[in-house]
């Protein structure tokens, strides 16, 4: 058994990375014809276009499509040993078709764990350069204005802003409200207020601050310039879907605590990345089961009919999850539950393809 274990494991490793080889070098070449003339416009350097974009670009890819890859891989190295009768050796020898399963399992798990810690900890960092080139270089398709912003920065502190420009980093018609209980204790208003990167706070124009008391008068404080410090910097104007791919794992859960807190709409994007990290290296496991019940039969039409089953599995996945984060963007469905949705139904579908190939 374990030269058999060698065997199927050298075959999934070395065609998963040939595959992965020639994928990439296929997407880079689409991925340049469609970005060149944006190269050109900007006038990025070679250097650059290399080293801050292609280098961090290939991890990013592969570890995004890793489980698909791997499903293909199976697919395609499981039907050639089909083909060759080899399966029918392998079970007329005694050995069980759960035993089969287990190299192919070990790899699948391998790789899932590479994936996993690539998600965590590495491709956030590499995805900081490259989304930097990108918003330099390539089509920026981030707003240039924000309007009507509603945040609670603290327990009892609301921010409104009616409008942020990222032109010059300004929030306009500017009011921050402290609550206690049911009631307003204060609220400062004012007509601007810009980011000061220097002083990393605001600097209100046209401010005025009222301070409710519990009797019949109010105390009004004004000035035409102020300086202030709330748990509110230009970064939280900033955040998109593109942002959230930057941060480890620590920071991300971070921010999705602040998020909530704050009763920020743009949690969803958080929420969605922090639970594709998980949810994609472990499809690699069930896809992976699912390829090899799929393909251990011999069949008549040869390993054409696997692959093109398989293929279309593989999109029918994509399509299934690009489908599922819709349902988080139009509040349908949380975030968990659809990011996870996908892996559920197709490991339902891989419980019944199992129990049949045993047959």
């Amino acid at each position: 058994m374990r030269k058999l274990d060698l065997y199927i494991s050298k075959k999934f490793i070395t065609t998963f990375f040939m595959a992965l080889l020639l994928i990439i070098g296929i997407v880079i070449i689409f991925d340049i014809s469609e970005k060149v003339d944006d190269f050109v416009k900007h006038e990025a350097p070679i250097k650059a276009i290399i080293f801050e974009y292609y280098i961090n670009f290939i991890p990013y890819f592969i570890n995004m499509f890793s489980p698909l890859f791997v499903f293909i891989t199976v697919i395609f190295f499981t039907s050639r040993m089909a083909g060759n009768s080899e399966f029918i050796a392998m079970l007329s020898g005694g050995v069980s078709y759960s035993r089969i399963l287990v190299p192919y399992v070990g790899c699948a798990v391998l790789i899932a764990l590479l994936s996993l810690s690539l998600n965590l900890y590495v491709i956030p960092r590499s995805n900081v350069t490259r989304t930097a080139f990108e918003q330099k270089y390539v089509k920026d398709r981030n707003k240039t204005k924000m309007r009507n912003v509603h945040y609670q920065i603290a327990p009892g502190e609301f921010v409104y802003v009616e409008s942020f420009s990222k032109w010059n980093n300004t929030a306009y018609k500017f009011s921050l409200e402290s609550v206690r209980g049911n009631k307003i204790t204060s609220k400062l208003e004012a007509d601007s207020a810009v980011w000061d990167s220097t002083k990393q706070c605001w600097t209100l124009r046209n401010w005025f601050i009222r301070d409710y008391s519990s009797g019949l008068e109010d105390r009004i404080t004004s000035g035409a310039k102020k300086d202030t410090v709330i748990e509110l910097t230009v970064t939280d104007f900033y955040r998109n879907d593109k942002t959230v791919q930057t941060l480890p794992i620590r920071e991300l859960n971070q921010l999705i605590d602040t998020q909530n807190m704050r009763g920020d709409a743009n949690v969803m994007f958080a929420q969605i990345e922090l639970h594709n990290r998980y949810a994609m290296p472990f499809s690699a496991i069930i896809l992976t089961i699912m390829g090899v019940c799929l393909s251990s039969r011999k069949r008549r039409g040869g390993i054409g009919w696997n692959l093109a089953i398989g293929i279309a599995l593989a999109f029918s996945y994509i399509l299934f999850l690009r489908f599922s984060q819709m349902f988080v963007y139009t509040g349908a469905m949380p975030a968990a539950l659809a990011l996870w949705t996908p892996n559920i139904l197709f490991a339902l579908i891989t419980v019944f393809l199992y129990t049949k190939a045993q047959k």
